[in-house]
């Protein structure tokens, strides 16, 4: 992704959405932009025009923290449009080679080492998943697997959250705020745009995505930016129904770039029940896939018999 034009774009948009008033500044006569004119974040960020009018036509190489920092105050950017603004700052530098993970897990190549999945095992009263930064989902506990359960229908290479979110016609039942998803999908993946514009996986999920959703291509165009750490969403399952969850999201310090998300419900919940029954009929098809694997087994070994040794009739 062109880096000079993803820091245009996102400082226009973040200076259009600031109005005078709430800057503090008098509106005035005949304004023929909708927020902050060039030179009014100049002056909140105690700089000249020309410097600014620099930094928004995306040359931000060599700018230091407190110009960035200035910056930031003006446009009252918030934790996670912070963070993206100093992305965009490493990555005109080129320090974002040396921020990067030396390896970007993908769902093409990656399977998780013994311990997380049975870490991910333990977890029983709630669905836990394993996904990196493009929101490929890696990994799930059993739970995981029957909670999204259309999107495992997916082949593994393609087992990816957002496009779940755009291309599947079951997330329109999945997720009962379909909008609040989409709008947090798109704002995940602009940020890691920001951190790792390098990311050619990246690049080619946002050019599928572009291409095959205008909804997507809308809300990529707004530059909006989010923090996926914690909260609460709501979910329509096909099997339980309606669900409340909490989730709380960790970044795993032995793989770079991959985070663990676990929901829970709240104790004595309708929602604890519905889990509950969700995590019984996924033992129960667990159990049932298992005896038919072993069945398959025994009738494969039935009907190729293992040969004699040499000799023996």
């Amino acid at each position: 992704m062109d880096n000079r034009e993803e820091v245009r774009e996102f400082l226009t948009s973040r200076r259009a959405k600031i109005t005078p008033e709430r800057a503090g500044l008098p509106a005035g006569p005949r304004r023929r932009v909708p927020g902050l004119r060039r030179s009014e974040v100049a002056a909140l960020a105690d700089m000249s025009v020309e410097y600014y009018a620099k930094l928004e036509r995306g040359n931000l190489a060599g700018a230091s923290p407190a110009v960035l920092e200035a910056v930031a105050r003006a446009l009252q950017l918030d934790d996670a449009e912070r963070a993206h603004l100093l992305h965009l700052a490493q990555a005109a530098d080129g320090s974002d080679v040396l921020a990067r993970p030396r390896r970007r897990p993908g769902a093409k190549q990656w399977t998780p080492h013994r311990s997380l999945q049975w870490t991910l095992d333990a977890i029983t009263a709630g669905p836990a998943v394993v996904a990196n930064r493009r929101m490929d989902v890696l990994a799930a506990n059993p739970l995981g697997r029957a909670f999204y359960c259309d999107l495992f229908a997916t082949p593994d290479n393609r087992r990816n959250l957002a496009r779940f979110n755009f291309l599947d016609p079951a997330s329109r039942r999945f997720y009962p705020d379909w909008g609040l998803f989409a709008d947090m999908a798109v704002a995940v993946l602009r940020r890691e745009a920001g951190r790792d514009p390098h990311d050619r996986d990246l690049h080619d999920l946002v050019g599928e995505l572009s291409t095959r959703s205008a909804e997507f291509r809308t809300r990529w165009g707004a530059h909006n930016v989010r923090r996926h750490g914690t909260g609460t969403k709501h979910f329509h399952h096909p099997a339980v129904g309606e669900l409340t969850l909490a989730y709380e999201s960790l970044d795993l310090a032995a793989e770079p770039g991959l985070g663990m998300t676990v929901y829970t419900a709240e104790p004595g919940s309708p929602s604890e029940e519905r889990l509950r029954l969700l995590a019984s009929l996924a033992a129960t098809e667990t159990a049932a896939e298992a005896a038919a694997a072993e069945t398959g087994k025994a009738e494969e070994t039935a009907g190729h018999p293992t040969p004699a040794p040499p000799g023996q009739v």
